[in-house]
Formats: C-alpha cells, structure tokens, sequence
C-alpha cells in the first residue's frame, strides 16, 4: 500500500515538474522581444532633398532633407512635424536633427534647442544658444552645371550666383546710362580678354552685372533701361522673369543690352546681359573675325540661370 502511495507522489511530482518547465519555457518565448531604437529617418530613408547654401564668409551648410510617416492625431490638436535633416557645416560640425513645431519654414533642433536650424524658402537661418553668429547671411547655393565654379554671395541683399574662374568681378560696379542721379548698384562679371581676342567683341566691358534697386513696388526690366520698352514676361528653368532689350549704335560701335528682372523681389533685383562690339564692316578684311553671339549668350545664361534670391 505505501509502495503504491510513494509511486503515484513520485508521478504527481514529475508531471508538476514538467508543467512548470513548460511554463516557464514558453513564458520566455511569449515574452516581448527587446526592441531596438528605431534608426534616425537618415539612417534608414534616402533624403527627399539635398541641398548647399553658401553664408557670409565662404561659409557652406550641407543639408540632407529626410520626411517620414505623419503621425496621426486627434482632431483640433497641432500637428507633429515628422521629418528631420542632415546638417555638416563647413567647420566640421554634423547635426542629425528632428523637426519641430512652426509657423514658418522648416525648423529643426536638437533636443535642448542648443541648435537649431530654419530654413525659409531659398534662406536658412542658424541659431546657437538662440544667437545667429557663425552662419549668417545663408542663400542657397545652385549647384555647378559646368564651368561656374566661383561663387559670389550678398548676405545683405540675399542671392547667390556663380561665375567662370577666369571672370574679373567689380564688386563697386554702378550702372550709369540712366542720367544723374538714377545709377543702379550692383556686381558685375567682365569677361576675359581671352574670350575677345581676335574678334570684334570688347572684354572692357561686356560681362554680366546684378543689379538692385530698393524700394519698388513693382519690380520690372524697364526700371534698369532707359526710354520705353517692350516688357515680356519669360518663364525659363522655372523661374517667371520680365525680360527687355534694347540695341544701339554709335560710332561704329553696337551695344547690345538685354535685362532679365525678377518680380516680386525687394529690392528689385534683375541681370544685365552688356555686349559691347564693333561694326564687323568697319574692319580690315581679314583682320578679325565676328565674334560667336550665340556661345556668349549661352554663357550668360548659364550663369543667370544659377542665380538663387530669398
């Protein structure tokens, strides 16, 4: 009898042993996996945007723009920003920063706001303990199509251009065909003498000028041109110009001007295409050749086209 007794004890205590085995082994599997933090969305996400801006002082800012799932909330509450951006300054600096909350442009900070990066439409604006000192003045930058690789800033007014290495730059250039007390300040780009020689085109002053003025409502060609003239509106590389030329002759020479504005900027800011060239008939024959219009235009275009404005 005590043999049957210790037998079926022996039995209840193996069957209790493996029910809490079992228990245990399948509570550790049932239980919730360690998760690891999400990558950042630059880890993990191509960037939607890439893009340079060029500030005061040949300072650069790299920006990598990232945009992930908007998270869901409930009705009348703001929104969650859910992108971030990349950000390597030119000091050797990297930020990873997520976006945050507000009313204008894009902002992005670190988790103290220590940092914080804004950027508004062509601008970014840079901030360190809520001071804008290190990068200031930031346009962005248009990158290089092939032959532009200098680069002119004005932080003041807001643009960005770049030019041919081989360009002379006056930057105290004022346009002054408009009579006293109507020139126009700007910068201009002068070809070099190279581009001229043997040809009936001057390097003097045929080049490539931004110009400004202040103050204007309206901001159209005809302002930068004197006397009437046939204003059109261009839209080219997805920017909406109003565009005038004008040509005139004397003693024997032609200049040729075509000014492309930019409506909606104050101060008014437009380039100046100035060709300056000699009656080919006035010439020896033999002595020089004319000289290749279109490769020029082309050339300023290139170079207008890079122009980037707040």
């Amino acid at each position: 009898m005590k043999k049957n007794l210790y037998l079926f004890i022996f039995l209840i205590v193996i069957i209790l042993a493996g029910v809490v085995m079992w228990y245990f082994s399948e509570g550790s599997n049932n239980s919730s996996p360690s998760v690891s933090p999400s990558p950042s969305p630059s880890a993990s996400l191509p960037p939607i945007a890439q893009v340079t801006y060029i500030c005061n002082g040949d300072k650069t800012i790299d920006a990598a723009f990232y945009k992930v799932e908007t998270k869901i909330v409930e009705p009348g509450e703001p929104p969650i920003p859910s992108g971030s951006v990349k950000i390597v300054l030119s000091d050797g600096r990297s930020f990873d920063l997520p976006q945050t909350i507000s009313a204008d442009g894009g902002r992005y900070a670190n988790s103290d706001e220590s940092f914080v990066f804004w950027s508004k439409g062509n601008g970014a604006l840079v901030l360190e303990n809520n001071v804008e000192k290190s990068y200031t003045g930031c346009v962005l930058l248009a990158k290089d199509p092939g032959g532009l690789q200098k680069i002119y800033l004005d932080g003041t007014i807001g643009f960005s251009i770049r030019y041919p290495v081989d360009y002379l730059i006056d930057t105290s250039y004022k346009y002054q065909a408009l009579g006293p007390g109507k020139d126009i300040s700007g910068v201009k780009f002068t070809i070099p003498s190279s581009l001229a020689t043997g040809t009936n085109l001057s390097s003097f002053d045929t080049g490539i000028s931004i110009e400004t003025i202040p103050a204007v409502q309206n901001c159209n060609a005809s302002r930068f041109l004197d006397g009437s003239t046939n204003i059109q509106i261009i839209t080219d590389n997805d920017i909406e110009y109003s565009f005038a030329s004008v040509t005139q002759g004397a003693a024997g020479n032609i200049y040729e001007e075509e000014v492309w504005a930019v409506p909606g900027t104050n101060p008014c800011i437009a380039v100046r295409y100035f060709i300056h060239s000699g009656n080919i008939g006035n010439y020896p024959e033999g002595a020089v050749s004319e000289f290749n219009r279109a490769n020029l235009i082309n050339q300023f275009d290139k170079i207008r086209r890079s122009l980037t404005t707040l």
